[in-house]
């Protein structure tokens, strides 16, 4: 059961602590006051510059329940969940009907503890053998079983979904498929606070993938949107943040973003190898894909290029192998000069053009050590 009063619900368990900040007692009752009691004076004064404590557009909850917030009963400016999102049951449901309830550029504030931040928490223990076999078995069973297909359903029935290990990438990644941008974070007290907007509807992913093989669209020939397949190197809901990352950190040589924090240390190590592009082999056997060609690009790195660029890249078969491994381009003007030089040489001798560049891609490998990003 949950109590509203004034702003604020909370869990009945807690009216007790709420029933000192009570109206007929000099300490006042306001939202702040109560908030600074069960959050503390730092995230409250990392959330002011954004949320309005005295206002009746903001409303804390403390919950892990969706229908908490989807039953509230009008539209609101502010949104605030003290419970971590480690303990909300359905995740993207809770972000779409706060999405729902905020108002346009309305704001979502809460915390998370990160994967990373866990580790650290379990790894503190002195006893290396106690704390290595608690990871391990933490990251088995609050990690792969909650995403394998075959152990999912038990999971959740076991655990109702509570204390879940969320990486950064996945909740941000999340956040933006239902329709908010980023705006600021804090670590506070071994907790990542954010603070989102409002800033579309959500995407209403139907077809989340958690497992080892993942389809992502892209563009391939005439526009068409193809599925390509991969090995997954990222944490779930990744491909939601490639304008985030590219914003903040750019692209490196190949074409890559710089310091890209949604990789995993797997995807690391199979990048590093080019395995993570074996399963693209089931595109060139449909035929969505030819074995030389430029990468198949989403639709967010699409836009980056210049009008010209778009125009003729559609023209050809995205390829396995990109043939711009051979010159490593640097800057996205670099990257297009480096592929309008090979459509030239391609609409000139076609078959030529790919048997070259095949080899000179494989001597880039091999010779040069040339290692994904």
């Amino acid at each position: 059961m949950y109590i509203h009063r004034g702003n604020i619900e909370l869990k009945s368990n807690e009216l007790e602590s709420v029933n000192e900040y009570d109206v007929n007692v000099n300490k006042p009752y306001t939202l702040r006051n109560i908030f600074i009691k069960h959050a503390g004076e730092e995230v409250a004064s990392f959330l002011s510059p954004f949320f309005s404590f005295y206002s009746n557009d903001c409303v804390i909850f403390n919950t892990g329940d969706y229908l908490n917030v989807e039953f509230h009963d009008r539209r609101i400016c502010e949104i605030i969940n003290l419970e971590k999102v480690n303990n909300v049951r359905y995740i993207n449901k809770f972000f779409e009907a706060s999405n729902t309830k905020l108002l346009d550029n309305g704001y979502i504030a809460g915390r998370v503890e990160t994967y990373s931040q866990r580790r650290r928490r379990i790894l503190k223990n002195r006893n290396k053998l106690v704390s290595y076999t608690h990871y391990f078995l933490d990251f088995v069973l609050n990690r792969v079983f909650p995403k394998w297909k075959p152990t999912r359903s038990v999971y959740f029935m076991i655990t109702k979904g509570r204390n879940r290990v969320i990486s950064r990438a996945e909740l941000y990644g999340r956040l933006y498929s239902c329709g908010f941008t980023f705006i600021a974070e804090r670590v506070i007290d071994n907790y990542l606070y954010y603070i989102f907007q409002k800033k579309s509807l959500p995407t209403y992913d139907k077809e989340p993938t958690y497992g080892p093989f993942i389809n992502l669209r892209r563009i391939g020939k005439d526009g068409k949107i193809i599925k390509v397949y991969k090995l997954r190197t990222m944490y779930a809901f990744s491909e939601y943040l490639q304008q985030f990352v590219y914003e903040r950190n750019k692209l490196e040589i190949g074409g890559k973003f710089k310091n890209d924090f949604r990789v995993t240390q797997w995807g690391m190590l199979l990048r590093r190898l080019w395995l993570d592009e074996l399963p693209m082999l089931y595109n060139l056997i449909k035929g969505d894909m030819k074995l030389v060609g430029v990468r198949p690009l989403s639709k967010h790195y699409f836009s980056l290029y210049s009008e010209d660029a778009r125009k003729r890249r559609i023209k050809y078969k995205p390829g396995l192998i990109p043939p711009m491994i051979v010159d490593m381009p640097k800057t996205i003007d670099e990257i297009q000069k480096s592929e309008f030089d090979y459509f030239d040489k391609y609409d000139k001798r076609p078959f030529w053009t790919d048997f070259k560049y095949f080899f000179l891609v494989f001597y880039s490998i091999i010779v040069k050590r040339i290692r994904s990003a």
